[in-house]
């Protein structure tokens, strides 16, 4: 089965995609974080993603009260872990430290997705792809945990990139919101790729191997067609670039 999926379309002003904001301990860009919020049905925090919430809406914090905020607490600031616990939000203290805060703040997400009875098409994740390098290749590992979480797709967004962790089959990726900028790539993370076949990139792969050491597709390209579509045999990581949201 062929798998279809805009990855930008979250950030379409219009559109009838249901989905749910996740926010991480990053910077948020205040162009993508308004248009986010507003139409997310769940929005979550991850531990000292509530700092970032926080900071983002001063002067305006009552309006933008998570569902619930969720880790080890060991980031969050007590100031403001107590304003959203006056305002009547969720917290729920996971102490497990073989998982990170994203991994356990999307497992609770999943359920209370199912709890709620949700049709759900994206999770949104604000953050995650600055900062300290092993903190992003936290983030990446967490979207393959996240494999055995969720049968809902999960974007991780921050800046001016997004990365989505494709399954092994086939997929057709829109790339044609017009919020797409020109860079695109496929990255094997984990594990090689015995045998990838794209359409739609400027560089194309067929039955090609994507393996580190032997081939990685880096700072690709889209042909006109405004589609890619991606055959792979192992979980294979898809990164992409997002115009400034000023400019696009």
């Amino acid at each position: 089965m062929e798998r279809v999926f805009t990855p930008l379309e979250c950030l379409l002003p219009t559109g009838n995609l249901t989905f749910c904001l996740l926010i991480l301990n990053q910077p948020l860009d205040k162009g993508y974080f308004h248009p986010l919020w507003s139409k997310a049905v769940l929005r979550a925090c991850a531990d000292g993603g509530a700092n970032r919430l926080y900071h983002i809406t001063e002067g305006n914090n009552e309006s933008f009260l998570p569902d619930y905020i969720s880790g080890d607490f060991d980031s969050i600031r007590p100031d403001v872990k107590e304003y959203y616990k006056v305002k009547g939000c969720e917290l729920i203290e996971t102490p497990d430290q073989d998982f990170t805060d994203f991994t356990k703040c999307l497992q609770i997400l999943q359920k209370k997705i199912e709890e709620k009875g949700l049709q759900i098409d994206m999770i949104v994740t604000l953050g995650g792809l600055g900062g300290r390098f092993d903190q992003v290749m936290a983030s990446v590992e967490t979207l393959f945990h996240a494999t055995n979480i969720t049968p809902t797709p999960v974007i991780v967004i921050q800046e001016c990139s997004l990365i989505y962790l494709l399954q092994p089959g086939k997929h057709k990726l829109h790339v044609n919101t017009g919020l797409e900028s020109k860079w695109c790539g496929l990255i094997p993370v984990g594990n090689p790729c015995d045998n990838v076949t794209t359409t739609g990139l400027k560089w194309n792969l067929t039955n090609h191997v994507l393996k580190f050491g032997t081939l990685v597709s880096t700072s690709n390209t889209y042909d006109e067609s405004g589609v890619v579509t991606i055959s792979t045999d192992k979980l294979l990581l898809w990164t992409m670039g997002i115009k400034n949201k000023q400019n696009a």
